[in-house]
């Protein structure tokens, strides 16, 4: 056996020429030529894509099923056969999955994730048809998306699963969006308001805050990634937004902004995280530029000699950023 791993990592030549000088016999060699030909080689993720692009079609075809034959079919109908498809993947997926734990834990087999997936989707699409079709809500169109994320953010907590997580904390921004803004900007859709930038900061604050909580708490530990990129980025585009929002103060916004990028270099540092590095480095450098792209423009009321200076601060400043990268990666890794 230690042939053969040996036989993988260096060059087939190699065994060649110690069968030459006698140190390996006939029957050595050709029984490493065979082990080679008949080597297993892993399908896993390829099993996974056929499985991910499955539930995709399985989830598309319900919907162009029930598109193209509604009135044949029936409301009532099409919802029971919903209902039937996401109950049975939650059964299946109660019956298959270890015990709870606040702990990480692995799913069986990885199909059960792509059950689990299903049935999610389908409870989604249940009661999004429920509340469309029989307006079962009325006008609360924040209830309809808070019993998904209710279900969502148990289903991932109970599953130990980051996909369903994920589909959990977008809920939840949708719910946010629709709860907090007021009725008049949904029936304009007219999203440029100051109340979508303030709940963005609150949003991401919590779900900065959530993560660090599931890390120091050890609840799901492994959680605190997830919610923490989908906080960093909400934050940091309410932060840009009302810095073109609120141009009056947009120099307290870059303040909060350079705080933000701050935080999240220390954050970098301290985990070796290149990837918190590369979010806070290209937000930072959008809030750099805005700042010096409007003293250019409205400032100093720069025109062609204006534009100049900005296509070579964006070269320069490009350069600078790409050269700046790629120290703190070397950085990063000899930490």
């Amino acid at each position: 056996m230690l042939l053969i791993v040996l036989f993988c990592m260096m060059d087939r030549t190699l065994f060649t020429k110690l069968h030459s000088l006698g140190l390996i016999s006939d029957a050595s060699l050709e029984n490493i030529r065979m082990r080679i030909a008949n080597q297993l080689f892993s399908l896993y993720w390829e099993l996974r894509a056929i499985l991910y692009i499955g539930v995709l079609l399985l989830s598309g075809s319900i919907g162009i099923l029930i598109y193209k034959n509604i009135d044949s079919i029936g409301h009532t109908a099409i919802l029971l056969f919903i209902a039937l498809v996401s109950a049975g993947c939650f059964a299946y997926c109660f019956k298959k999955f270890p015990v709870f734990s606040l702990q990480k834990v692995l799913p069986p087999n990885s199909f059960l994730d792509y059950v689990l997936l299903l049935g999610c989707l389908t409870f989604i699409s249940f009661v999004g048809y429920l509340q469309f079709q029989y307006q079962v809500f009325g006008n609360r169109f924040g209830l309809a998306l808070f019993i998904p994320l209710v279900v969502l953010f148990l289903t991932a907590y109970y599953f130990d699963n980051l996909a369903i997580l994920s589909l959990a904390i977008t809920n939840l921004a949708a719910w946010a969006g629709i709860a907090i803004t007021p009725a008049k900007i949904l029936a304009d859709n007219n999203f440029d308001n100051s109340t979508i930038i303030f709940t963005g900061l609150l949003l991401g604050s919590v779900l900065i805050a959530t993560g660090m909580l599931t890390k120091q708490k050890k609840i799901k530990a492994h959680f605190e990634f997830t919610y923490t990129n989908f906080g960093v980025n909400i934050l940091f585009i309410s932060c840009l937004a009302a810095m073109m929002h609120f141009e009056h103060s947009y120099l307290l916004w870059f303040v909060l902004l350079a705080g933000i990028s701050y935080y999240f270099y220390a954050k970098a540092v301290q985990e070796k995280s290149f990837y918190f590095l590369l979010i806070m480095s290209l937000y930072g450098y959008v809030g750099v530029s805005y700042i010096i792209i409007r003293f250019l423009f409205y400032t100093i009321n720069g025109d062609i000699g204006g534009l100049a200076m900005a296509c070579l601060y964006f070269i320069g400043s490009a350069i600078w950023l790409i050269l700046f990268l790629i120290k703190m990666n070397k950085k990063l890794k000899a930490l």
